[in-house]
């Protein structure tokens, strides 16, 4: 099984986060995300990373790939075994991606303008969530899943995309302090990610 995954995006981080807390053995290549070798080229129609190559599978799109994770190697479950709490965890990440990995692309790829308006748009939604960070040990959950792994590798790149959480969102940057220290977190992180300028780290 080999995981292609570029060192510094988030989407990747997100998957080598569930390899990393079910001890799965796997050869994770670095490749740069611009400029992607055959191999991955030969198995992924979009050029992208994530990409996940098990025997004749070939699996991209860094939450179809997580899940085929926790479902191949099911201890720990990262998902609710209850059908209604698993759709509302796939319900949250779908907010994840929707709502804050989007504004953070538009910081990263945005024009000076769209970048700044971005960047306050992310504040202010986190700032508003705050409560919901606060009102269990994980993100809506009393155990570590699927969604912490899409929510921390977003946390952890807030200092590089400029956004600084006021006050208000206390209980925001307690969340961070937890997740950051969590194990696999420390073990899911490359090298240019400790790099990544954090105040948390």
């Amino acid at each position: 099984m080999t995981l292609f995954s570029d060192p510094t995006c988030p989407y990747c981080h997100r998957v080598r986060m569930v390899l990393a807390e079910k001890k799965i053995s796997i050869d994770v290549v670095d490749v740069d995300a611009t400029d992607l070798p055959e191999q991955v080229l030969e198995a992924n129609p979009y050029a992208t990373v994530p990409t996940l190559v098990d025997r004749d599978l070939r699996l991209y799109e860094s939450q179809i790939i997580m899940e085929y994770l926790d479902e191949r190697f099911p201890h720990p479950p990262l998902l609710p075994v209850d059908p209604v709490a698993r759709a509302n965890a796939r319900l949250f990440m779908y907010r994840v991606d929707r709502d804050w990995y989007s504004l953070m692309g538009r910081i990263v790829h945005g024009d000076a303008d769209e970048s700044e308006a971005a960047r306050d748009e992310l504040r202010d939604s986190l700032t508003s969530s705050a409560a919901i960070f606060g009102a269990h040990p994980f993100f809506m959950s009393d155990e570590f899943s699927l969604v912490d792994c899409c929510v921390a590798p977003m946390l952890w790149r807030l200092p590089k995309l400029g956004v600084e959480l006021p006050a208000s969102a206390a209980q925001v940057t307690e969340y961070q302090a937890r997740i950051f220290e969590w194990p696999s977190f420390r073990r899911s992180l490359s090298d240019a990610e400790r790099e990544m300028v954090s105040d948390l780290a």
